[in-house]
């Protein structure tokens, strides 16, 4: 039976050049996206005045056909339409004609890891927010097992994270989505996870990055793992994913083909597993270490120390999330927490998911595509409200760069109102407007006053992000 867009698929595949022509075909929010061996094959006006079609790009190596909010039913018609398998792609023999910068490479790959599960993501960041209000109007709530399994749905995504990147970072890189996934679950099997709760059986001081500790050894060697294993990480297993890639290349090139299938998985998995677990997870905690310590002699600095460590951590937070390498800080605020009873490292970035969310209400505003707006909308009230900036950085902050700029910006400017205000936080705790109460002073010494600052932060931050991006933000230029 022929699908809807079948005769526009097959126009467009024959217009670019013939499926010949075509590399690989994959897509985005608003566009099918093309590498073709010939651009100058494609007929770019022939292809504009196609019915659905609103516009033709070059950008970025790739051949970009503009259709707006019916990009998958395009997509996967042109697929059908050219026989294109393995996600669209096909034998390439030539290099990409436009070569990339190495900021672009990488947000490519993270933005394009991510694009498949924003919806998924966006709705567990909503349902987390819509529990944390719960149990904030109900406190006794949170002892009801229906928090329980409604907690379980907002969170299970979070927490194995790294399964559900092992199939998309496969994806992305050419490998089996089955052995990323393989390599993902032992990242975060319950027996690897619940050694970093046991005795310490050894560790090592490296000075400035701190102690590394281990729970146990593989033949001798230790297995350093962060405290709380590698559940809801993300650098670890798109590292591991890309070297099991490269791995699974190299061996199926040699592997005789009665025993590729089994024998294949066995050494792809086994050997990134163990190098991950030996090398790059312990990479991963140094760098976490040594950016820990930094930003602890940051804020130590005489007189500026604060207000300049608030401005940073404010502008660099969400970078700091993209890698994980956030972790680093809340050692410092739990030691904070504890010995003195408030924290000002945690209340410097109360800005950030405000100035996100604002951000993307302005791109919302501009940008009158169906399928952008399904996506801005929910990722802007997972932000903005309940403070879950994940899908709203992933989705749609980073591929756009500038946004994510911007929000950054907005984040520091909060950081530095709160740098000059000297308000801390009293908990740790609370996302979005709930973080607002940990800057509450239950001594009562300081009242409601660094909450009050805390919201000037928040509103002034979110009112800078937004200026910005409203006066800058062209839809028609965004990727």
């Amino acid at each position: 039976m022929a699908g809807k867009y079948d005769d526009l698929a097959a126009q467009i595949v024959e217009l670019v050049g013939g499926k010949s022509n075509v590399k690989c075909v994959a897509h985005c929010i608003t566009r099918v996206r093309f590498k073709l061996k010939d651009e100058s094959k494609a007929n770019d006006e022939a292809i504009s005045e196609l019915p659905n079609v609103i516009k033709v790009m070059h950008a970025n190596g790739q051949y970009q056909v503009v259709v707006g909010n019916i990009v998958e039913d395009v997509y996967d018609a042109v697929l059908k339409a050219g026989g294109f398998s393995d996600g669209g792609a096909v034998d390439a023999d030539d290099d990409d004609a436009a070569p990339k910068g190495v900021t672009d490479v990488i947000i490519d790959l993270i933005s394009g890891i991510f694009a498949p599960m924003l919806g998924t993501f966006a709705a567990a960041g909503i349902m987390k927010g819509l529990l944390a209000l719960a149990t904030f109007l109900v406190p006794s709530f949170a002892n009801d097992g229906a928090y329980t399994l409604l907690y379980t749905v907002a969170d299970g995504m979070f927490y194995f994270l790294p399964v559900v990147l092992g199939f998309t970072a496969a994806k992305k890189f050419k490998m089996s989505e089955f052995n990323g996934m393989a390599i993902a679950f032992a990242l975060v099997y319950p027996t690897m996870v619940a050694l970093t709760s046991g005795e310490v059986v050894g560790s090592v001081e490296l000075g400035f990055a701190g102690t590394f500790s281990w729970y146990t050894t593989f033949l001798g060697l230790p297995l350093i793992m962060p405290a709380s294993g590698y559940t809801s990480s993300v650098i670890p297993i798109l590292l591991m994913v890309w070297f099991g890639s490269t791995l699974e290349h190299w061996v199926k090139k040699w592997m005789p083909a009665s025993m590729k299938m089994f024998f294949t998985p066995l050494i792809v998995v086994t050997v990134t597993v163990t190098l991950g677990y030996l090398v790059i997870g312990p990479i991963a905690t140094l760098i976490t270490n040594l950016l820990g310590e930094f930003f602890a002699l940051l804020f130590g600095l005489p007189m500026i120390g604060s207000i300049l460590g608030c401005t940073l951590v404010g502008a660099f937070w969400m970078c700091l999330v993209i890698f994980g390498f956030h972790w680093s800080l809340v050692p410092i605020a739990l030691v904070n927490l504890s010995t003195l009873g408030y924290d000002y490292v945690l209340g410097s970035v109360i800005a950030h998911s405000f100035s996100l969310g604002a951000v993307l209400f302005a791109m919302y505003l501009k940008n009158k595509d169906e399928k952008f707006r399904g996506i801005a909308l929910p990722a802007m009230i997972s932000a903005f409200f309940f403070g879950v900036t994940e899908p709203a950085i992933y989705g749609v902050a980073l591929p756009d760069k500038k946004a994510f700029i911007n929000a950054s910006i907005g984040s520091a400017v909060g950081g530095l109102i709160i740098g000059i205000s000297g308000a801390v936080v009293y908990m740790s705790g609370g996302l979005g407007v709930f973080n607002w109460l940990s800057f509450i002073d239950p001594s009562g010494v300081n009242g409601i006053n660094h909450m009050i600052w805390a919201i000037v932060a928040s509103l002034v931050g979110a009112a800078v992000g937004f200026a910005i991006e409203f006066v800058t933000y062209k839809p028609e230029a965004a990727k």
